[in-house]
């Protein structure tokens, strides 16, 4: 016992007592979630940044009105998706009979595999999950806002995915003594800026999906190699490993989980290569690949700001659900998730998303920022007795609850943006992406910039 009572014995026994947590901290085992990188099919989570900011208003801050744009909520199949991918698949794998999958792990699953769709389904019929992802947001932003009055009105896009994300959304969130109208916005191809899937209206706008086959093929070849040596007579193809691995998305929320999911049947790396395909696609269709992203994302952002800075408005919380296209093309419109921003190399925005190897540093990532149930959200906050701020008004962005700092306007608690700095940072945009119908070169009559339903 008398060599314990020695200094360099208690700095062993400390060294020790250490070890527990630095065990844990330096070998945590190693985790991974497929449904967290399956791009437009991940179901909606929040990730956990490198630097997560909270979402509680800055000191001294209370939010008095916000807005959010959300895509809708999950639903059984996108038509594209069931058409191009999952269906060529299923076919195949129905109508083939000279395998003996059972004796082929780990594809002996497919022995005894029934599609999750049920014979004529229509496909975009929205699930119970996505009903209850909706009712779970009106339920976050009663807890978030419970200053602000409940709105009169909530916006949707006509079809049945986003009017039913929409409805969920209205059930969770009205009251009896307060109910809410959902207003059903058309979608027209001559609509001009005034709809939630404005780029229909814009002529000159052209979907990016070619982009994606060239790394599509890259990140599928070793897995094309691996499963047609256990079973040389089926000739998997691209087709077939891409509905397969779109089938975890769909199939876990339509079942509660999927065996096209399993780890052992398609690796981390892979699924990586598969969400950085999609990133790929979505970048060149809806992000900073495509020249119009910004023009069609931009009426929608003007119109909520305008909403944001007035002295009164209708309404404490503005709320709409749309597809995809829309949040990820005003993520454009306000320099949200550009892979250029902190590059300082000037190089081209689309040198930043190479077709044949994957960029691990991208801040545009489709799983994160546009799951299912994906939303932007814009408050305005009252400011008063934050050290080191001014008092008044000022801005921020939040995308799935995590706040995103406009670049070039941070002067605010919290990296929030002044009253004056927000006017400013909407002038910039609009000289970068104002004038909707003549630079969609709309050919139609009656066509607007601006968005006007919200009045």
């Amino acid at each position: 016992m008398a060599q314990l009572d020695h200094p360099a014995s208690f700095k062993l026994l400390s060294l020790f007592s250490l070890i527990p947590h630095a065990w844990a901290t330096l070998y945590s085992p190693y985790a991974f979630d497929p449904l967290k990188h399956l791009g437009r099919v991940s179901p909606y989570f929040e990730p956990r940044d490198a630097q997560p900011s909270s979402p509680d208003a800055p000191q001294g801050c209370t939010v008095t009105r916000a807005a959010y744009l959300s895509r809708h909520g999950a639903i059984n199949v996108n038509d594209d998706d069931y058409e191009d991918w999952i269906e060529p698949f299923l076919s195949k794998f129905q109508n083939h009979t000279g395998t003996d999958w059972s004796k082929i792990p780990p594809l002996n699953f497919l022995a005894n595999y029934v599609s999750p769709f049920a014979p004529g389904e229509e496909p975009e019929t929205p699930t119970r999950i996505g009903e209850l992802e909706s009712t779970q947001l009106a339920a976050d932003i009663t807890i978030r806002y419970p200053s602000l009055k409940i709105p009169s009105r909530v916006w949707a896009s006509a079809p049945d995915r986003t009017f039913f994300s929409g409805k969920a959304f209205v059930r969770g969130l009205q009251t009896d003594d307060h109910p809410i109208n959902l207003v059903s916005v058309v979608e027209g191809h001559q609509g001009g800026a005034n709809s939630l899937v404005p780029y229909q209206a814009c002529p000159a706008y052209h979907e990016g999906n070619d982009e994606a086959k060239t790394y599509r093929e890259i990140f599928t070849k070793p897995i094309k190699a691996r499963f047609n040596s256990l079973a040389p007579e089926y000739n998997f193809t691209t087709t077939d490993v891409v509905g397969m691995i779109l089938l975890c998305g769909y199939e876990s929320v339509i079942r509660g989980n999927s065996p096209f999911c399993n780890l052992e049947l398609f690796s981390p790396d892979e699924w990586l290569g598969w969400e950085y395909a999609d990133d790929i696609r979505y970048h060149y269709d809806v992000g900073y690949g495509n020249p119009f992203s910004g023009i069609i994302g931009f009426p929608w952002f003007n119109a909520t700001a305008e909403l944001l800075m007035r002295e009164t408005a209708d309404e404490d919380l503005y709320v709409s659900f749309s597809h995809r296209t829309l949040p990820s093309m005003a993520f454009v419109a306000m320099g949200l998730f550009n892979n250029s921003a902190f590059g300082g190399t000037g190089a081209a925005i689309n040198d930043t998303m190479p077709l044949d190897r994957i960029n691990p540093r991208r801040a545009w990532r489709t799983s994160e920022i546009t799951p299912c149930l994906g939303n932007l959200a814009i408050e305005r906050l009252a400011c008063k007795g934050s050290y080191g701020f001014e008092d008044g008004d000022y801005y921020r962005p939040l995308v799935n609850h995590a706040p995103q700092p406009l670049p070039g306007c941070t002067d605010g608690p919290g990296g929030s943006c002044s009253r004056s700095g927000f006017e400013s940072f909407i002038e910039e945009k609009e000289k970068m992406f104002g004038g909707f119908s003549q630079r969609c070169q709309v050919d139609y009559d009656n066509s607007t910039d601006f968005v006007s339903f919200y009045e």
